[in-house]
């Protein structure tokens, strides 16, 4: 297990963790959450050995093998694939021994690094690595292209497919989901579910959270706080925890004023002095207890736009791609027809490559059409959010002059007032933006987008860097934007909440998509698949016979899983249920233990009896989610033969 013992830390004089301690056990998934600055990355530096704690201790078996995505990737003619399978430290160490072995003619130790490379798997790396890099959206022909030939976000990709080749006891991934588009994102959700080892994530994805860990750790207030479940969980038990806290607040408060009126009326009678010195004491003695704070630091929305031309843009019978002025440059999208009319909201969907970033661009107007017409409405105004703004920010400028930039009119006051709604409040208004952070740059990025006021929002992943609490405060803007919004983005939960309507990039070109994102989870597969079978055709060509004795072996294959999985399935549905009627109790409980009544002299026994029995239910809920969690491991296990 990882055990931290009353450890604190400091950063710039500022106490980021004040006697943290904090038990992890083995095989673990905990994703640690918190606002920016809280101390996750300085914790995780900790844990790789960058950062001394100022005092405390961590603790963790000493043969561990920690791995972790690296910050920075050189620019190296080493190809994908071996740069990857390099993440096998044993393995290139075994490589390594073998071949001076070999050199120095010793049969006996050959023989056993032989034999220790087949123990672990090493013959297979290749192919390891090879399904790690298409998982992570390389395609095939990429895998022996030069990592020094690759853009910086596909270089995180490799660091990523690199720390997942390691076979790690402890595996740290901080904020591993940016610069991953959605469909890297459902698979490596995939690949870490059935991760067997202990894993620490740093995740601002609220979805990807419930999916992948099944603790949170919350930083906050200079500690660590420890919740069972995914993040839906600890939503719904810090708001629990929150609404005792304010009733043990409020309880604590009017004793306080009780006593405090006695002291006040009696401290100068000499009968009632010596009992108005008992009660100073007592108040004096008293834990003062903070009343509860849910309020997120960002708030703003969308003015309403200036004007809404009905339609705002048509595309006719356009190809779209990089090659408007070379025709021998083949369009990436052929023949798209699309009517943006104002209150449409569409999530782009589609596989990496398959245009949904040339269709944004080419909405924009920053890439023209390679034949057919873009016609704007007149007034169209066009608000286009990538990740190339964060870089066309001024680093000498502060917020307060890009705004005043983009309206010499405003005044200071009402920029300044505006920017605090995105957190930039105070003298960091003032500042220069060249230390800022990617999610301050980000948030600054999007605060000149919404003053613009356009009616036409084209959002190319505009989560990256973003916590937890401004991507929700951007789901609440974009539900009440009046204009036109067209979303790529990896974050389901903001995909969810703030498109009414899909569209499926793929095959060269764009068609509405009925279903939603579980269902387009199974069409990916499925889509996935169709071409992991192509690729494997010779030619092109298979023969009838061989497809049909394939099918009928894949036909029994499926039916001896699915009778593996029909009990296990059948044991998960019960538990599901015992576990919902658990969940439901504990609610009743915490809402009577809620009640500020309660915390009253008379109701000590009632007050006993609640608390005993929120505690049998929290254990028996305990016992019946990790049956819960094996039971999924084994369902997975028998998923993972399946592929």
């Amino acid at each position: 297990m990882l055990k931290l013992h009353e450890l604190s830390l400091q950063r710039g004089g500022k106490p980021l963790l004040e006697q943290v301690s904090l038990t992890i056990h083995s095989g673990q998934k905990v994703g640690f959450i918190g606002a920016n600055g809280t101390g996750k990355s300085s914790l995780f530096a900790i844990l790789q050995g960058d950062l001394q704690a100022d005092s405390g201790d961590l603790d963790y078996p000493a043969h561990w093998q920690i791995a972790h995505v690296a910050q920075e990737t050189p620019a190296v003619a080493r190809s994908a694939l071996d740069f990857v399978i390099d993440g096998d430290r044993e393995l290139r160490a075994l490589e390594a021994q073998l071949e001076y072995a070999e050199q120095q003619h010793q049969a006996s130790q050959i023989g056993e690094l032989h034999a220790h490379m087949a123990a672990i798997d090493g013959y297979s790396a290749e192919a390891r690595a090879s399904r790690l890099l298409n998982g992570l959206g390389f395609q095939q022909h990429e895998l022996q292209k030069p990592v020094a030939e690759f853009s910086g976000g596909w270089r995180v990709r490799l660091n990523l497919g690199q720390a997942l080749m390691c076979r790690s006891d402890l595996l740290l991934l901080d904020e591993p989901t940016n610069h991953l588009d959605l469909d890297a994102v459902i698979w490596l959700e995939q690949w870490l579910r059935a991760y067997p080892g202990t894993m620490l994530l740093i995740s601002h994805d609220r979805d990807f959270l419930d999916r992948v860990v099944d603790s949170i750790a919350h930083l906050e207030h200079r500690s660590i706080k420890l919740y069972t479940g995914g993040y839906s969980a600890f939503e719904e038990q810090r708001a629990t925890r929150l609404a005792q806290q304010q009733a043990a607040f409020l309880k604590q408060r009017r004793e306080r004023d009780h006593l405090q009126s006695f002291i006040d009326r009696f401290r100068a009678k000499a009968s009632k002095a010596r009992q108005a010195q008992s009660r100073l004491k007592t108040l004096s003695r008293m834990e003062e207890l903070a009343p509860a704070h849910f309020d997120s630091p960002f708030g703003f929305s969308f003015p309403a736009p200036a004007k809404l031309p009905n339609p705002l843009l048509t595309l006719d019978r356009i190809d779209a791609g990089y090659g408007a002025s070379d025709p021998n440059v083949k369009p990436i999208l052929r023949q798209l027809s699309l009517t943006l009319q104002p209150g449409i909201r569409l999530g782009l969907l589609g596989p990496n490559g398959a245009g949904k970033s040339t269709l944004i661009k080419t909405l924009a107007g920053l890439l023209p059409p390679c034949q057919g017409e873009r016609l704007e409405g007149l007034g169209l105004s066009v608000g286009y959010f990538a990740q190339h703004q964060l870089e066309q920010l001024r680093p000498d400028w502060s917020c307060l002059r890009h705004l005043q930039n983009l309206d010499a009119q405003a005044s200071e006051q009402a920029i300044r007032d505006f920017l605090g709604g995105f957190g930039f409040v105070g003298e960091q208004a003032l500042a220069p933006v060249e230390p800022f952070s990617g999610g301050e740059k980000a948030r600054l990025a999007l605060a000149m987008l919404v003053w613009l006021r356009p009616n036409l929002l084209l959002l190319d992943e505009p989560t990256n860097h973003l916590d937890l609490d401004m991507r929700r405060a951007l789901s609440l803007a974009l539900q009440d934007y009046e204009g036109a919004l067209i979303l790529v983005s990896h974050d389901r939960h903001l995909l969810r909440s703030s498109c009414d309507e899909f569209l499926l990039v793929y095959g060269g070109t764009a068609k509405p998509f009925t279903g939603d994102l579980d269902d387009y989870r199974r069409w990916l597969e499925q889509a996935n698949s169709e071409r992991g079978s192509d690729s494997t055709e010779s030619g092109g060509v298979s023969s009838a016979q061989n497809r049909r004795e394939q099918k009928r072996q894949e036909a029994q294959r499926r039916n001896q899983l699915a009778s593996l999985r029909r009990p296990l399935e059948q044991a998960v549905r019960k538990l599901e249920q015992q576990i919902e009627k658990i969940q439901q109790r504990l609610a009743e409980l915490e809402r009577e233990l809620a009640a500020p009544e309660l915390y009253e002299s008379a109701h000590k026994t009632r007050l006993k009896t609640l608390l005993q029995e929120q505690g049998e239910q929290r254990r028996a809920l305990d016992e019946l989610e990790n049956r819960w969690l094996e039971l999924q491991e084994e369902l997975e296990t028998i998923a993972a033969t399946a592929t």
